[in-house]
C-alpha cells in the first residue's frame, strides 16, 4: 500500500498487529507522541534526536537555516546549532523576559521541522536512499505542538520519501480547544488511508508482580494495557511513591546530563507523584510552565499551570498559588481560549484581596475584551473600564518605581483599547507620556524591554494612522536596542514598501526570515516587493513558498494567479483561482480574475456570471467593470462597453482602462473622444502606440467634420 496511514485500535498491541499487515517501506523509527514523556514536540524531538546529528554533520549549512526550530523543539540539539539571541534580555539588569511569542509561533516551528526533515532525509547531493517509514504511537495523547507538526508533515512530506503511520485509539480525535492553527483530524482525513479495528482489551497476564509494575512506572505510565495500570493502582501508596521517586532520580540525572526536554514532561510527572509533591513536584511544574510560556507553547503551559494551582493551597502559599493561576489564565488567553481564561480570572479575583493581584487581573480581563475574544465579542467599553481599574490601582502603589512602571504599563494597554476604538491620536498621547515617564523615573537597564515595547506600539499606531515616516523613525530607535526580533524587520519592511522602497523592504523581510521559523506572511510580502521590481521568477518562488506553508493563503493564490495569467499560463492561473474561491467563495478579486480568465478563453457566459458575483461582493471593484467592458466590446455592444469603462475610470483612472475605452470610442466613430483618451494615456505612460492612435483619431475627426 502507498501513501500515509492512520491506524486506530483500542490498544497498542492491536495497533502493532494492524501495522504488521500493511507492507510498508523499511522502518526509519518508531516514536511515541505521548506528551507525558517530554511535553511539547515529544514525537518530533525524538525523531530529530535520531536524524539531526548525522544530517548536520553531512550538511552543516542546515544548522544556520534551522537553528530556531531545532533547539526550541529539541533542546538537546542546542550545542549543534547557532544560539538564539535576545540582546535586550542580556542588557536587562533584572534578567527580564522581553516578550512572548505569538500564538502561531509553534506552527512556524512545526513547518521549520518539516523543512529540516525534507532536507535531512536526502544526502548532500540531493539523492534519497529510498522510502522509509516513521511510526508515531499514542497520537491521541500528543501535545498541540506535535499535532501541528504531524498535520504539516502529512501534507508536506511525500510518502515516497517518508511514509508516516500515525497510531491512535478508537475515540474520536478532536482539535484542541480554542482556535486551532492546523487541524490534525482534517489532515488525517485528507492525507491518510485509515485502518481501524474495534478490538478488545489485551488478555490479562497471569501475574502482574512488582517487576511488571516497576516497568510500567519506568515507562512513565504510558502503557495502555489495563492489567498493568490496574496492578499499579493496586500497589500501596508508599510503594507507588517509592517507584516514582526512583524514576524521578533517573530522569533528573539524565536531564542534567544532556536531556533537558525531560523537565517538560516525565520529570515533573513523577515528582508530583513522588514523596515531595508540594516541594520538588510543584517547583518542577512551575519551571516547566514558565519555560513553555517563554517558548510560546501556551496550551501545555496552561495545563501545567492548572495542575500546579490544584496542588497549592492558596491560604498557605498564596504567592505560589498566584503564579500558577495567573500564568495559566494568561496562557489560556494566548492559546485562543479566552472563555477558560475568564473563568480562572474570576476564581483568582474571588480568592485574593491583594491590590497588586487585582490590578493585574483587571488588566488581563481588559485585554480579553480588547484583543483575545473573537472579533464579534470584543468590547472597547468594557476593556476601557477594566484597564481604568488597573490604572487606578497602579497609581496607588507605594513603591515609586513599581508605581511608575505599572502606571505606564496599564496605560499602554489603554492605548491598545483607544486604537481598537478608532482613536489613534489619544493612543499616541498615552504612549508618548509613558515613554517620557519611564525615561525620567527608571534607571538604565530597568524595564528596558517595556521602554522598547512602548516605542514598538507607537510605531504600530503611527503606521496604522498613515504616519509612515514617524513609524520608520520609531523603528530606528527600537532596533538600536532590540535588533534580533523578526517582527521589527517584518513591520519595517511593510512600511518601506508603502514608501516606495521595495529593495530595502526585501532586505528587511530576509532579515525577519533569518530570525524566526518560516512564516508565510514574510514570503508573501517579499514576493509582492519582488514583483514591484519586475522579478517575476523571485515573486513566483515566494508565492509558491507561501502556499507551501499555507495552501489556503488567499492573497498568495490571487497574486500567483494574476502573475501566471500575465505570463500566459491560463490553466495554472485558473487552478489557483479555483483553490482560492474554495476557501473564500465571495472574494471579489478572485471572482474578477476568474471572469477575466474565462473571458479570454471565450467562455463569456461563465465570465459574466463571475463578474456579476464579484460586483455583488464589491461594487467598487474597478477591474471587474473593465473586464465587463472588454466582454461587451467583444460582443459588439459598444454602448455597454463605454458605460462599463466609464464606471471603471470613475473608480480608478488607470491608463489601461482609458486606452480600452479609447478603442471603444474609436470603433463607435467617436474620434474626438478616442483621441482625448489616447492623449491622456500617452501623457501618463509615453506609450508610442497611444500617440500613433491619437494622431489617427485626430485625422479621422477632422475628416468627419469636413
Amino acid at each position: 500500500m502507498t501513501g500515509h496511514h492512520w491506524i486506530s485500535a483500542p490498544h497498542r498491541a492491536a495497533r502493532t498487529t494492524l501495522l504488521d499487515g500493511l507492507g510498508l517501506p523499511p522502518l526509519l523509527a518508531t516514536v511515541d507522541a505521548h506528551r507525558r514523556l517530554r511535553g511539547p514536540y515529544t514525537a518530533a524531538g525524538t525523531l530529530l534526536r535520531l536524524v539531526a546529528p548525522a544530517a548536520l554533520e553531512r550538511r552543516p549549512e542546515l544548522a544556520a537555516r534551522h537553528y530556531i526550530e531545532l533547539q526550541e523543539s529539541t533542546p538537546e540539539l542546542a550545542p549543534l546549532v547557532p544560539p538564539i539571541t535576545h540582546h535586550i534580555e542580556e542588557q536587562s539588569t533584572a534578567g527580564e523576559v522581553s516578550r512572548y511569542p505569538a500564538r502561531l509561533h509553534s506552527l512556524r516551528v512545526a513547518h521549520g521541522i518539516v523543512d529540516f526533515l525534507l532536507a535531512a532525509l536526502t544526502d548532500a547531493a540531493g539523492a534519497t536512499p529510498g522510502p522509509r517509514t516513521l511510526v508515531v504511537e499514542n497520537v491521541q495523547h500528543a501535545d498541540v505542538t506535535d499535532q501541528e507538526f504531524l498535520a504539516a508533515a502529512l501534507r508536506r512530506i511525500p510518502p515516497a520519501l517518508l511514509t508516516l503511520v500515525l497510531c491512535t485509539g478508537t475515540a474520536e480525535l478532536l482539535d484542541p480547544p480554542g482556535f486551532p492553527s492546523l487541524s490534525l483530524p482534517d489532515a488525517l482525513a485528507a492525507h491518510t488511508t485509515r485502518t481501524a479495528a474495534a478490538g478488545t482489551a489485551p488478555a490479562p497476564a497471569t501475574a502482574m508482580g512488582p517487576e511488571a509494575v516497576r516497568r510500567y512506572v519506568d515507562g512513565d505510565c504510558t502503557d495502555d494495557d489495563p492489567a498493568r495500570a490496574a496492578a499499579y493502582e493496586a500497589l500501596p501508596e508508599a510503594a507507588r511513591t517509592a517507584l516514582h521517586d526512583a524514576r524521578a532520580a533517573v530522569l533528573a540525572a539524565r536531564a542534567e546530563d544532556g536531556e533537558p526536554s525531560l523537565r517538560l514532561g516525565a520529570l515533573p510527572f513523577h515528582l508530583v507523584r513522588g514523596s515531595d509533591p508540594e516541594g520538588a513536584g510543584v517547583e518542577a511544574l512551575r519551571a516547566a510552565m514558565l519555560r513553555c510560556k517563554y517558548l510560546g507553547f501556551y496550551h501545555v503551559a496552561a495545563e501545567l499551570g492548572d495542575e500546579g494551582r490544584r496542588l497549592v493551597d492558596p491560604a498557605r502559599r498564596p504567592d505560589l498559588w498566584w503564579i500558577f493561576i495567573r500564568e495559566a489564565g494568561v496562557c489560556l488567553a494566548a492559546a485562543g481560549r479566552p472563555d477558560e481564561s475568564a473563568v480562572l480570572q474570576e476564581e483568582a479575583r474571588m480568592a485574593t484581596q491583594s491590590p497588586a493581584h487585582h490590578m493585574k487581573l483587571a488588566y488581563e480581563i481588559g485585554m480579553l475584551y480588547a484583543r483575545h475574544y473573537p472579533e464579534e465579542r470584543r468590547d472597547p467599553r468594557r476593556a476601557r473600564a477594566w484597564v481604568n481599574t488597573a490604572i487606578s490601582i497602579a497609581d496607588l502603589l507605594p513603591d515609586p518605581k513599581e508605581r511608575a512602571f505599572y502606571s505606564v504599563f496599564n496605560r499602554n494597554g489603554l492605548a491598545l483599547v483607544e486604537v481598537r476604538d478608532g482613536r489613534p491620536d489619544e493612543a499616541l498621547r498615552l504612549l508618548d507620556q509613558g515613554i517620557e515617564r519611564l525615561n525620567r523615573e527608571l534607571g538604565l537597564g530597568e524595564r528596558t524591554w517595556h521602554q522598547v515595547g512602548l516605542r514598538y506600539n507607537r510605531a504600530q499606531v503611527n503606521s496604522m494612522a498613515g504616519r509612515l515616516e514617524a513609524a520608520l523613525a520609531d523603528y530606528g530607535e527600537i532596533m538600536d536596542a532590540d535588533d534580533d526580533f523578526a517582527d521589527h524587520y517584518f513591520n519595517r519592511g511593510n512600511i518601506l514598501r508603502k514608501l516606495g522602497r521595495p529593495q530595502e523592504a526585501i532586505a528587511d523581510y530576509e532579515r525577519a526570515l533569518s530570525l524566526e521559523a518560516p512564516f508565510p506572511e514574510a514570503y508573501y510580502n517579499r514576493g509582492d516587493a519582488r514583483l514591484e521590481l519586475g522579478d517575476t521568477d523571485g515573486a513566483l518562488a515566494d508565492f509558491a513558498r507561501t502556499l507551501e506553508l499555507d495552501p489556503d493563503h488567499r492573497e498568495a493564490l490571487l497574486a500567483r494567479a494574476g502573475l501566471l495569467a500575465d505570463l500566459g499560463d491560463a490553466e495554472g492561473a485558473l487552478a489557483d483561482v479555483t483553490a482560492g474561491l474554495a476557501v473564500a467563495p465571495g472574494h471579489a478579486h478572485l471572482l474578477c480574475l476568474r471572469g477575466r480568465l474565462l473571458a479570454e478563453a471565450g467562455r463569456t457566459k461563465e465570465a459574466a456570471e463571475a463578474l456579476e458575483a464579484a460586483l455583488d461582493s464589491d461594487p467598487g471593484l474597478a477591474e471587474a467593470w473593465a473586464v465587463k467592458g472588454e466582454i461587451a466590446y467583444g460582443e459588439g455592444d459598444l454602448e455597454t462597453a463605454v458605460a462599463d469603462f466609464d464606471r471603471a475610470l470613475e473608480l480608478a483612472d488607470r491608463p489601461d482602462f482609458r486606452f480600452n475605452r479609447a478603442v471603444v470610442h474609436e470603433s463607435a466613430h467617436r474620434y474626438a473622444r478616442a483621441a482625448a483618451d489616447f492623449e491622456a494615456v500617452y501623457a501618463a505612460t509615453g506609450d508610442p502606440d497611444a500617440a500613433e492612435r491619437r494622431d489617427a483619431c485626430r485625422r479621422a475627426a477632422e475628416h468627419t467634420a469636413v
